[in-house]
């Protein structure tokens, strides 16, 4: 009995055919959405952790100044300084390398290239702290990074822009007033998740830097890495308790530093996405209920086109359930269908989409059978009603119905 109902559903949603398919299309739009708006979530959720991981792992950051709104640091905090540097190497504990650096944008000549870019004058712990690997040449000799001898490591940005696709290594370039030659070329890392082109960059030794960039000794950030497993809040704590004491900071005043933990503003930014991403499901989840007020309104017409039908149907013995069925399984196969299809678009839509904003492609198989097993209850709710309307119909009146 149940294989020729759903035989005569097929025969019924065959014979009208165009019908049927815009009866479904707000399944499969509902169920596509879902879909889409789920891995489009899913990749920015993967790709700001992966971004927030290529900044350094186990990173801590230091900077004079607490941050006021999207701009920087208080201008009346004064600057760090090396002493600071040493006091947390020496006093803090777990950590496996600190790196102080300081900053200025200069620009850049090559010949008659010119490019405008930040420079950051630091030490070779700065390439261990932000994980960073060399691509060509070597890092900073010790005796260069005490003398402060100008050479310098340039972000593949700079490299594209002064040198096109020629090797930077052993070139002289011109900082500002000073020249200096290339010893290495650094790995790329791209763009952050904070909108900045990471290989935008020149790094000097900090001695070179202080002496014939900036002109002083401030320090304008410290960067450290923890070592792996242990605490960063801990080292976070530490470092906080180390520098008031450093700067004199009052029992009942604010810290005039910020210290930044990067597992935070990971984590920050991770559950961010995660809530857009249930919201956008949500939402696009709503086309769904649409698509299940479409399956009702034309299953409604069905049974107002087919009363005569019907009637004959129960004036030959047809019982009640056997109407409520036939009616049920049509609206059951017309949402299954819609929800296979949009699965089906939705799977390749979204590769397409991740692919063209250069996420990571990352479905996500539970809210496809959620989509999926949503949709085809929406068939059975929605459906439910005609089907029981047509059931009670009294074969009659159905018999006199044109």
């Amino acid at each position: 009995m149940y294989l020729q109902t759903l035989f005569i559903a097929l025969r019924e949603i065959r014979r009208n055919a165009m019908r049927s398919f815009l009866t479904i299309l707000g399944i499969i739009i509902g169920v596509s959405a879902v879909i889409i708006m789920s891995t489009i979530g899913n990749g920015a959720t993967a790709k700001v952790t992966a971004d927030i991981a290529r900044l350094g792992s186990n990173m801590l950051s230091i900077r004079p100044g607490q941050m006021r709104g999207p701009g920087g640091a208080s201008a009346e905090a004064k600057p760090l300084e090396m002493a600071d540097v040493t006091a947390i190497e020496r006093e803090v504990g777990n950590l496996e390398a600190v790196a102080p650096t300081a900053t200025k944008g200069v620009t850049v000549i090559y010949g008659n290239m010119n490019w405008s870019t930040s420079v950051i004058g630091t030490t070779n712990r700065y390439l261990a702290v932000r994980d960073w690997e060399i691509a060509e040449g070597r890092p900073f000799s010790e005796s260069e990074t005490r003398s402060g001898k100008m050479v310098c490591l340039i972000g593949q940005t700079v490299r594209r822009e002064l040198f096109g696709g020629q090797s930077p290594v052993g070139e002289q370039v011109r900082i500002g007033r000073q020249s200096c030659r290339v010893a290495g070329l650094l790995q790329s890392k791209g763009q952050s998740s904070f909108g900045t082109d990471q290989d935008d960059i020149v790094l000097i030794p900090l001695q070179a830097f202080q002496s014939k960039i900036s002109g002083n000794r401030d320090i304008s950030r410290i960067y450290l890495s923890v070592n792996e497993g242990a605490s960063t809040e801990q080292a976070q704590e530490e470092i906080r308790l180390l520098l008031r004491e450093r700067r004199r900071v009052g029992p009942k005043e604010s810290d005039d530093f910020s210290v930044f933990d990067m597992k935070e503003i990971s984590d920050t930014m991770t559950g961010t996405t995660e809530v857009l991403t249930t919201l956008l499901s949500a939402v696009a989840a709503v086309s769904l209920l649409v698509g299940g007020i479409g399956i009702m309104n034309i299953m409604l017409v069905s049974v107002t086109e087919r009363t005569r039908e019907i009637g004959v149907r129960l004036a030959i013995g047809a019982r009640e359930r056997e109407v409520l069925l036939q009616f049920l399984v049509e609206a059951v196969v017309l949402s299954t269908l819609g929800g296979i299809t949009g699965i089906l678009f939705g799977v390749s839509s979204s590769f397409g989409i991740t692919n063209l904003l250069r996420i990571p492609y990352v479905l996500d198989p539970l809210m496809i059978i959620i989509a999926f097993i949503f949709s085809t209850a929406i068939g059975i709710i929605f459906g439910f009603f005609p089907a029981r309307k047509a059931a009670h119909l009294n074969p009659i009146d159905a018999l006199r119905h044109e």
